[in-house]
């Protein structure tokens, strides 16, 4: 019991520290993409730069507005937070696997919850802005779970398990990149709508909704929600390495799957940087009325293929 604590104290340490420096990363790739220097004033070449943010944000009071109701106000950022930092132990690590054979179950459900955090922290702002930004941004993360759910479920079927650590054994001499590439393409798209990344940040319209859910939000309550959300972006590059390019090789070279997870989080900076906001109907159509009836086809084909290698 002692070591899975550990082991569990150590992974969300780790995703804490991560998220920090991938804000700095963010930051200075955005920087050199609009051809300008990022955070380079703070220490060296602006590396304390998060630590610095971290304080500032943290030392701020705590704002709290008279119409907004307070206790649930304040605890859905933290609810946030928690339930990004809850997903990280589904990953294998040195200590202790926390993982079991539902793992991925486990994932669909904590990932769900999510939704009621957000739509608590616009709905008990009693704003009419943070309520707007919050039922967009919970239309966008139910539809497009729908789509990851689906293609979660084709790549389980490969293996023929819900659990993410025979998911990786399972790519020991082929990834599921190259029997499922058009999916995978299909789940980082899912994941970008997810996480409300440009250019799907629908949740943050800020020409319409000020700064969406988060608004009513200041200091330490908007730091929790800002690190809530890259958490689950770093996370979700784990789970793109572990899913489609056999995770469990990187699992063994820890500097490796760093290099990896670090191009994939690296493929939502650059997104950003280069595509502007979307439509928000052509966001419904695309998962409704193109990614779910191909996500579709591509199940029921993989179910008859497998049928018949069965049989």
């Amino acid at each position: 019991m002692l070591v899975e604590l550990l082991s569990g104290a150590v992974s969300f340490i780790c995703a804490l520290l991560a998220v920090a420096f991938f804000t700095l990363l963010e930051r200075k790739g955005l920087g050199y993409f609009q051809m300008r220097k990022g955070p380079n004033k703070v220490g060296l070449m602006g590396l304390p730069q998060p630590l610095a943010d971290a304080i500032k944000l943290f030392s701020k009071e705590l704002i709290k507005p008279t119409l907004v109701n307070i206790f649930p106000f304040l605890i859905c950022p933290f609810m946030s937070l928690f339930l990004s930092l809850v997903l990280w132990i589904l990953y294998n690590n040195y200590f202790v696997c926390m993982m079991g054979g539902l793992s991925m179950l486990m994932f669909l459900c904590v990932s769900s919850l999510g939704v009621y955090s957000v739509m608590g922290a616009g709905w008990f702002s009693n704003s009419k802005y943070a309520l707007l930004g919050s039922v967009r941004a919970v239309a966008q993360s139910i539809s497009y779970e729908v789509s990851m759910s689906l293609i979660l479920l084709s790549c389980l079927l490969l293996v023929g398990s819900m659990s993410l650590s025979l998911v990786m054994k399972y790519q020991i001499f082929i990834w599921i990149f190259y029997v499922n590439f058009i999916m995978m393409f299909m789940w980082f798209v899912s994941c970008v709508a997810e996480t409300h990344r440009a250019p799907f940040d629908f949740a943050e319209g800020e020409s319409e909704l000020v700064s969406g859910f988060n608004v009513e939000y200041g200091g330490i309550g908007f730091a929790i929600l800002f690190m809530a959300e890259y958490s689950n972006i770093l996370f979700m590059s784990v789970l793109v390495i572990s899913l489609f390019f056999g995770g469990i090789i990187f699992s063994v070279f820890g500097l490796l799957l760093c290099v990896f997870v670090g191009v994939i989080a690296w493929l939502f900076i650059w997104i950003r940087a280069s595509y502007p906001r979307y439509r928000y109907d052509l966001l419904m159509y695309l998962i409704w009325k193109s990614y779910l009836p191909s996500v579709l086809n591509i199940l029921i084909f993989l179910v008859g293929v497998i049928y018949l290698m069965n049989y």
